[in-house]
Formats: structure tokens, sequence, C-alpha cells
């Protein structure tokens, strides 16, 4: 299945870094906890400079039942892209996420394009190991809803717990992981390398990063086009995603943090 562009380019939550292992099934003491709020800014490249288009935000809500946790993350059209365009879009997830094992259990999606408006659920059954999505249009309630369903293994994720699941795992230059992600009930697997340990500059000053090189782009992956993603994840107890660098042929994406607040390690960390 082929992902537009913008999709690309403002959700962050969908491409960023696909990425989890059963490694992180051993893992108890949790890096993050309910409140923790993340705030990013995405930047587009090209030709003329830069221009702003989205805010991603990711929050770590309070567990519906023991052994779970919810964390909701968002992509929402401002500046440039809003002002001049005229294009607005709301990207909108909320995943269910087992802890003890560390895979999706349910997946709530939202998406907004201008009229445009989309609402779908994913269901993970890892008895029958079978994703189920079922996607439909509340503006059109006599339009059949759309259905796909597929094979899954037992430490599937979605785009939100492959993400956290990066904030879990013993990275190390050279490492590498096969991980496998379901998104819209099409189930990838995403080949994961953790290329180099770098210094940035970050809102929380200069940081030493771990730099993973996720492969979503080319034919049978996420974004069937060229191009190429990285990540850079801090090392430190927190292991929060401070950047993020999306190439493509249609320009560059930036996605750098912006806030964090109610860190569950700050203290800590100062």
């Amino acid at each position: 299945m082929k992902h537009s562009y913008l999709s690309l380019m403002i959700a962050f939550a969908t491409v960023v870094l696909l990425a989890s292992t059963s490694a992180a099934q051993q893992v108890r003491d949790l890096p993050f906890d309910a409140g923790e709020t993340l705030v990013y800014e995405a930047r587009v490249s090209k030709y003329i400079g830069s221009m702003d288009v989205a805010d991603l935000t990711f929050t770590v809500g309070d567990s519906k039942a023991p052994g779970t946790i919810e964390i909701s993350a968002d992509a929402r059209s401002k500046g440039t892209l809003l002002k001049l365009a005229r294009y607005s879009f709301l990207y909108k997830f909320i995943s269910n996420i087992d802890t003890s094992a560390w895979r999706i259990q349910s997946t709530e999606r939202i998406t907004e394009e201008k009229e445009r408006r989309r609402t779908g659920e994913a269901k993970f059954d890892y008895q029958e190991k079978r994703v189920t999505y079922v996607e439909a249009d509340p503006t059109n309630p006599m339009r059949p809803p759309r259905k796909i369903a597929s094979e899954i293994a037992d430490d599937t994720q979605d785009v939100v717990s492959g993400i956290y699941s990066l904030r879990l795992l013993p990275l190390a230059v050279g490492k590498t992981f096969q991980v496998t992600v379901s998104d819209t009930g099409l189930v990838y697997e995403v080949p994961v390398r953790v290329a180099a340990r770098e210094q940035l500059k970050t809102m929380l000053g200069k940081v030493w990063c771990y730099r993973i090189e996720p492969e979503v782009f080319g034919p049978g992956r996420m974004i069937e086009d060229k191009g190429k993603m990285t990540l850079w994840i801090a090392d430190d107890v927190r292991r929060i995603p401070v950047r993020a660098r999306i190439d493509t042929k249609f320009g560059r994406v930036d996605v750098k943090l912006k806030t964090i607040s109610n860190s569950k390690l700050t203290a800590a960390t100062k």
C-alpha cells in the first residue's frame, strides 16, 4: 500500500520509527509514566528554505486495566502550510498497549484532511494471530466500512507502541533488528540499524544520541517510494526521541523535540 507524501511529511507517529523486538518483553521498569507529554515541530525544506507544517504531540495516559497503558499521538497542521495553502489536517492515534509483553492490543485512528474524515479501529487477536482493521466514513453513514485483516506475529506493534518500545531497548552501535509493525490492518517487516552514536544540540542541551536508520522506504515497505529516514534517540535513562529527518524526492522533513512535560525521570537526570 502506498502512503501519501503528506502522511509521511506530518505523521511522525506513522513514520518516525517503527521498531521493537522481543527484548522489550523483558523490560518492566518503564522510563515514562502517565502524564508525560512530548511535543515536536515538523518543518519541510526545499529550494527556497523551510516552512513549519505541523506540531506533533505524544501523551502517555492512564491505564485502562492492570498491565496496560494508553498512549495517544496526534499531528496537527499549523504555520505556513495552513496559512498559505489553506490545507488543514489532523492525524490522531490512541494505542492500548500490553506492558507485560509490550505489544499492541488495539488502535483507534482518526484522520482529517480538509473536508475528508475517516475513523478506524484495529484489534489484535494473538490467539488467532490476526489483526482486523475497520475504517468508516462518519460523513457518509450509508457507505459500507472498509475492512482489512492480516496475520500477525506474537510481538506485533502499531506505530505508537513501536516508537515507545525503542525507549526500552538496550541500544548499541552496530545492532540490527527485524521488527513487525501493523498499520491500517496491513503488516510490514521493518529492518532497523543502530548506525552511530553522535552528540546533538537539542532543547535538552547537548546530548549524546543513537542514530537509528529504519528501512521504511521502497517496494513492499510502508512508503513505496525512494527515500531515507533517520532518527536520533537520547542515550540517557529517558531514551527520548529528540530528532528525526526524512529525505525524499519532494524535499526534506525535519522533526525536532520542542517541549517535554511531566517526565518521570526529569529530576533524576538534571
